[in-house]
Formats: structure tokens, sequence, C-alpha cells
């Protein structure tokens, strides 16, 4: 099972999978804990790149690449293999965060062909959209990424992108409400994947 975790800066991902982690152990099962970008040795210096790169300007379609190649990397070398082996994965950003970040930029199908391409048709059985007014998810955070630094009209738009996927699909996208407490949150999903469990 493939569970994804999406959100704006400052949204509690983090904080929420280890808790979703802590959930699964006690419940028999070893989940896998990885990201985007980041999940392989190839994605953490695509990550550098990306996020913490000061020194190199990269061009809009080289950056949706680099994005694209980390995801390709990602399911070849660990999702696809830990799937088959029945595995629960726990993933911090997928497909749903290339389209919010990158929608406007592209066409809508473009982006849409080109994330099942690089996913090799590996969809999330479930996703936990954590929804954060910007400005409260940005000041929660200490972010020294590149992300941080855009504007709040961007975040804005990224939210939105966001708001509306989980509109297209809503028995895969779960939005749950982050200003709560971290506690409240967990509950939250921890409620809906034992439905889904």
């Amino acid at each position: 099972m493939l569970i994804t975790f999406e959100g704006g800066e400052g949204a509690g991902k983090t904080t929420l999978i280890e808790g979703v982690r802590r959930h699964l152990l006690e419940r028999d099962y070893e989940p896998l804990v990885t990201r985007e970008p980041g999940g392989t040795q190839l994605g953490v210096e695509i990550r550098k790149l990306l996020l913490h790169n000061k020194d190199v300007a990269i061009e809009k379609r080289a950056e949706l690449l680099l994005f694209l190649a980390d995801r390709a990397q990602h399911v070849s070398e660990m999702l696809a293999p830990e799937m088959m082996k029945g595995r629960v994965i726990l993933c911090d950003r997928y497909t749903d965060s290339t389209f919010a970040y990158q929608r406007g930029k592209y066409d809508d199908q473009l982006l849409r062909v080109l994330c099942h391409f690089a996913a090799a048709g590996y969809s999330p059985d479930i996703t936990f959209y954590l929804d954060i007014d910007p400005k409260l998810g940005l000041n929660r955070c200490k972010g020294d990424d590149k992300m941080h630094d855009r504007d709040i009209a961007f975040h804005q738009k990224v939210r939105e992108n966001f708001l509306e996927l989980a509109t297209m699909e809503p028995e895969r996208i779960r939005v749950i409400d982050a200003s709560e407490s971290k506690e409240a949150v967990l509950h939250k999903v921890i409620e809906e994947l034992e439905d889904v469990f």
C-alpha cells in the first residue's frame, strides 16, 4: 500500500508521518518511510540541486524534469520493489505535489502524462492532504530551501491547486485541517487509516 502525505510548507507532514509510522509499528506493520525529492541516493543529489542550490539558475522545464527524474528513480529503486513485497509505504510528497506546484506553468494534461510516466503508473492508495493557510504554515516552519523564498501568492495558488485535486479525487485524497493540534491531526488520520485497513 502506498500512502502519501501532501501539503504546503509548514503543514506538519514530517511530524504526522512519524506518528503514523509509530501507530503502524504497534499494529505489527513495518512501514517504509520515504520522501520526494530525496528518497534515493540520486534523489538526495537532485534535492540539493532543486532546493538548496544558490549558484545555478535552473530553467523551469529543467526543474520539472529533475523532480520527475527523482520520482522515476524512487519508483524503480524503492517503491515498486517494496510494494511488490506487500509493504506499507509512507511517502512525504508524490505526484500531487508536482501537479500542485507546477500547475499553471504547463498544460494539465501534459503534467498528468509526465507524472504517470515518471511514476510508471504507480498511484497512491490513499493521500492525506494537510490543509493550512500558507501564512500560518510559513510562520510555523524555519525552512532553508528555495520554496520558502517564494511569495505568498505562489503558496496560495499551490493550496488552491491541492484543494482542486481533492475535489477531483475525493475517494483517494482526504483533506485534513492542519491548523489543529498535531495530536488532533494524527487522531483524524489514524481514524481514516483504520477504515482503509
